[in-house]
């Protein structure tokens, strides 16, 4: 295949554009954080249930998306921290339940335009709650200062230290697989994605956390944040690699090469933020329930 040098230049473009973005909602403060995957979620929920129509041949109401994505929202809301706070306003108290109620009016309201609700596309909407709306709950709940409990001493990590460990783990794990995957991959992984291999998949997975291990140990000089960040780095990693074999399915199943075209040569938010979807809820009992 010859070297298309405009496909290049609009890949490089958007990968530029997005790095900035990201970099930008993730480094700048917790407004900013809440930003951007405020923007994220509601992506990811149109992409979702544009996937869901072609897959099961219906066309949902209107009200019917906006009351899903607005009672998702409200969800997403309900674990902000404390961090998300105007004086003595907090977001949680004061967002959560009003807008989740406000989705579920109007998803009632869609549910009536229509003479019958077929149960097999609404239920696969309603995961949509699961599936994105409490995987991004769940990392604005990481956002924040963290005291971990480590064989009894405690060590301090900043705000959107997790956060940014986790979407780096997937980035370097995604790269590093691919390298492995072209070099000796031969064995398929999944029908859903034949071009993933287990070679490459086992060796992105091996790679990534041994890099994570040296990364910590040499910056920080701490064994047992450098132990943290490889079981964190592996644990993003294997999750990470089934929310894209699941994208890939839901994509396959929709007949369609792309979940959506706001990234050029990219695809759309599914299909960069996959991985993230299915990392972030085991990142999160890790951190939560093994750590703190």
């Amino acid at each position: 295949m010859a070297f298309n040098w405009q496909t290049f230049k609009t890949r490089t473009l958007t990968a530029i554009v997005f790095a900035v973005v990201m970099l930008g909602g993730l480094l700048w403060n917790q407004w900013s954080f809440f930003i951007l995957f405020s923007i994220i979620h509601f992506g990811c929920w149109w992409e979702y249930l544009k996937l869901l129509e072609k897959i099961h041949q219906v066309k949902f109401h209107p009200y019917l998306k906006l009351g899903l994505m607005l009672m998702g929202y409200g969800l997403m809301i309900l674990f902000c921290g404390e961090i998300y706070r105007i004086n003595s306003y907090h977001l949680k108290e004061g967002f959560s339940l009003p807008v989740s109620a406000a989705g579920f009016a109007i998803l009632l309201i869609g549910i009536f335009q229509k003479h019958r609700i077929e149960l097999k596309p609404f239920g696969t909407a309603l995961f949509g709650l699961l599936y994105i709306s409490l995987s991004w709950g769940l990392m604005m709940n990481l956002y924040g200062q963290f005291d971990i409990s480590i064989h009894d001493t405690k060590y301090v990590i900043g705000a959107n230290n997790i956060s940014l460990m986790i979407i780096l783990s997937i980035w370097v794990n995604d790269t590093l697989a691919y390298i492995v995957g072209s070099l000796i991959g031969k064995a398929p992984l999944s029908k859903v994605s034949p071009k993933k291999t287990w070679e490459g998949t086992i060796g992105g997975i091996l790679l990534s956390v041994g890099l994570a291990g040296l990364v910590f140990f040499f910056t920080i000089n701490s064994g047992p944040i450098s132990i943290f960040a490889m079981i964190l780095t592996g644990i993003a990693s294997i999750a990470g690699t089934f929310g894209d074999l699941f994208e890939s399915k839901l994509k396959r199943l929709a007949g369609v090469k792309d979940s959506g075209h706001i990234m050029p040569g990219h695809g759309g938010f599914l299909h960069r933020f996959d991985s993230l979807l299915f990392a972030i809820p085991f990142v999160w009992l890790y951190v939560y329930f093994f750590m703190k």
